[in-house]
């Protein structure tokens, strides 16, 4: 192979050393493995890392297709920052002199607003799960959980029960590199959450209670197990499908928790540290977001705008 005969030992590295999640390191070896089939293709096998043989002339070439094929800007430079970090990973460990991939410049992005829900959108959402049923207060707990902290739906699949310190309206969560951080619930959460909690055992079988190892999984699924992050997105779709709100996916509630909480005069760093992003620049495309709405509020209301 050209490009990935040190595949396995660079995932390790990312796994051990940079803390990289599992669905992180999947989408590298996915998007490595696709260079390495363009690259034997176009050199029939030829090339050799070691000797300095893959420059970056066939790189651009594969990026070039990736073009033709029509993936997405952001698409080609998610690869492409796959390869940078991969070759970055080759020179540190002498299999490699240059990195081929360091002189190819990223595709300009454009930036995409996040989408968002305005306030009472948001409220008829979280209000659709009449809590009758132990299935209904899961999820409106899940709900209110999504939208009072901003969690990943990730984060909120690993939640355990450990985890939750509701008397202080605080849950720890493991975020993006593994690194922990709190993030604030608020009292319509803590309550939402306690009502599900006090009736969670419902979700778990006779055979499963008996069991000296229990789920310690916060959101439990009709088999008692851990839900999954699929299992989450299904209720927020169906939830905003009966509210008849656009569709809407646990993404677009961290978007508005974001939102919600500028709009309301929170410190951006405040807001980047409770969301867990690594950058304020990150952070900084909720700005765009409250300036727009502003712009559109005062056109709609001034007599002169």
């Amino acid at each position: 192979m050209i490009v990935i005969q040190y595949l396995a030992e660079f995932l390790s590295y990312l796994e051990a050393e940079k803390n990289y999640s599992a669905h992180t390191m999947t989408g590298y070896k996915n998007d490595l493995l696709m260079c390495d089939d363009f690259l034997k293709q176009v050199s029939n096998g030829t090339i050799e890392l070691g000797r300095g043989e893959l420059e970056h002339s066939f790189l651009r070439r594969y990026l070039g297709e990736l073009q033709k094929k029509q993936y997405s800007r952001t698409t080609i430079a998610r690869k492409l920052a796959a390869l940078r970090s991969y070759f970055r990973f080759l020179c540190r460990e002498k299999y490699c002199q240059t990195n081929p991939a360091k002189m190819i410049r990223t595709p300009k992005l454009e930036m995409r607003l996040p989408k968002f829900l305005y306030p009472e959108e948001m409220t008829a959402l979280i209000n659709t799960p009449a809590a009758d049923n132990t299935m209904e207060l899961r999820d409106r707990a899940i709900l209110e959980a999504l939208y009072s902290s901003g969690m990943r739906v990730s984060e909120l699949v690993s939640l355990n029960i450990m985890d939750m310190e509701l008397e202080r309206g605080m849950a720890r969560v493991m975020g993006k590199g593994r690194k922990e951080r709190l993030v604030a619930l608020g009292s319509y959460a803590v309550a939402a959450i306690q009502a599900y909690l006090n009736t969670r055992d419902k979700f778990l079988y006779e055979k499963y209670k008996k069991q000296e190892k229990q789920e310690t999984a916060v959101f439990l699924n009709h088999r008692g197990k851990r839900i999954t992050d699929r299992g989450i997105r299904l209720i927020v779709h169906k939830t905003s499908q009966l509210q008849g709100v656009k569709h809407v996916s646990p993404h677009m509630m961290r978007h508005t928790f974001a939102t919600h909480m500028l709009d309301s005069g929170a410190d951006l760093r405040i807001v980047q540290e409770l969301l867990g992003h690594a950058s304020l620049s990150t952070t900084q495309i909720y700005t765009h977001v409250t300036k727009q709405r502003l712009k559109i509020v005062y056109n709609k209301a001034h007599p002169r705008a």
